[in-house]
């Protein structure tokens, strides 16, 4: 929270490198903390971001449902204003990092479900709840958390169902303000997804960097035929292209960031540096799973736990279809003739 995207960016490689769980975690409070401090009222920072800022709550944000990944504008839970003013949410969310351990989620809904296109009819509503509870009572009565959702890898931090059922939100908790906020989610909501592409491209980076390093030292380790099998031509063809397709993953993960902070559009270098960084993330691991060999497979190496995590890369914030889709949609309009 401060930083600018560069150097969290750094940050969130580190950490990946070491645990990608972890980034996971600070990955959405960071979109909270973000969507705060790009859209949110005066009242709502003073509220929320010290308290953020402090680690004294934790955030989690919310867009897809059940039936509902890719497609944002096809949600369907919805907001319906009261004749006191307050919003009643309706509706079932899906795959929420932090779900239970959040005391805030930033949730996407529909407040106009006959608005066309129907993005314009979308708003985000910040929903508090208390940390941990699976039934929330009192103020935060109407939303409930299922159990965790059982996951193939990133297993460090929990993904979960939220349910809400007739909770109630007053209209200043809406992002913005009522005034200035309803009908703005989707647009919000895109925007903080720029931030969170950048931050699963960093994680692509963190992760084949640590299964490069795990290759290296194994090839330099492991002995076939007499001699290291890191001195064999085929091993070194592999960590020559692994050692490039890291390094390139960077370059353009720093790109992305570096135009975010100053200022400029960077919808289109977020969408290319996410799509590639993670796509050299799994197949980076996977390398490095077919350098260790059987003992690839073997619980006891790192490299097994990392092509758990990797194929999350794949599909977190976008998955690498729909990056195509908006990459090849934004090089049309930045080069019509």
């Amino acid at each position: 929270m401060g930083l600018d995207l560069t150097t969290y960016a750094m940050i969130v490689e580190e950490l990946s490198r070491g645990w990608i769980s972890i980034s996971g975690v600070v990955n959405t409070h960071f979109i909270g903390s973000h969507l705060l401090m790009k859209f949110g009222t005066d009242e709502q920072k003073q509220y929320f971001l010290p308290k953020m800022a402090t680690g004294e709550i934790r955030a989690a944000f919310s867009l897809s449902e059940p039936e509902v990944g890719s497609d944002v504008q096809g949600i369907k839970s919805t907001a319906e204003k009261r004749d006191d003013g307050s919003w009643e949410l309706n509706g079932q969310k899906m795959w929420v990092t932090n779900g239970l351990g959040s005391s805030v989620v930033f949730v996407l809904m529909k407040s106009d479900t006959k608005a066309d296109p129907p993005y314009k009819g979308m708003t985000c509503f910040i929903t508090e709840k208390e940390p941990w509870a699976e039934r929330n009572e009192g103020d935060f009565a109407g939303l409930e958390v299922p159990p965790k959702i059982k996951k193939m890898g990133y297993k460090g931090v929990e993904s979960t169902e939220l349910v809400y059922n007739g909770y109630l939100c007053p209209p200043e908790r809406i992002l913005g303000g009522e005034e200035n906020g309803l009908g703005e989610g989707f647009k919000q909501m895109m925007d903080a997804l720029e931030v969170g592409r950048v931050n699963v491209a960093a994680r692509g980076v963190g992760i084949a960097q640590r299964a490069l390093e795990l290759a290296l030292r194994y090839s330099q380790e492991r002995k076939t035929f007499g001699k290291p099998i890191a001195q064999h031509q085929a091993i070194q063809f592999k960590l020559a292209e692994m050692a490039t397709k890291v390094e390139a993953a960077r370059l353009l993960t720093m790109k992305a960031a570096r135009l975010k902070d100053a200022g400029e559009r960077s919808d289109l270098e977020a969408g290319m540096a996410k799509l590639f960084a993670s796509e050299t993330g799994k197949e980076v691991v996977e390398e490095a799973f077919r350098i260790h060999g059987g003992y690839g497979y073997s619980k006891e190496y790192e490299i097994e736990r990392l092509y758990r995590d990797a194929p999350l890369l794949l599909i977190g914030e976008g998955t690498s279809e729909i990056q195509k889709m908006v990459i090849g949609k934004k090089v049309l309009e930045r080069n019509r003739i």
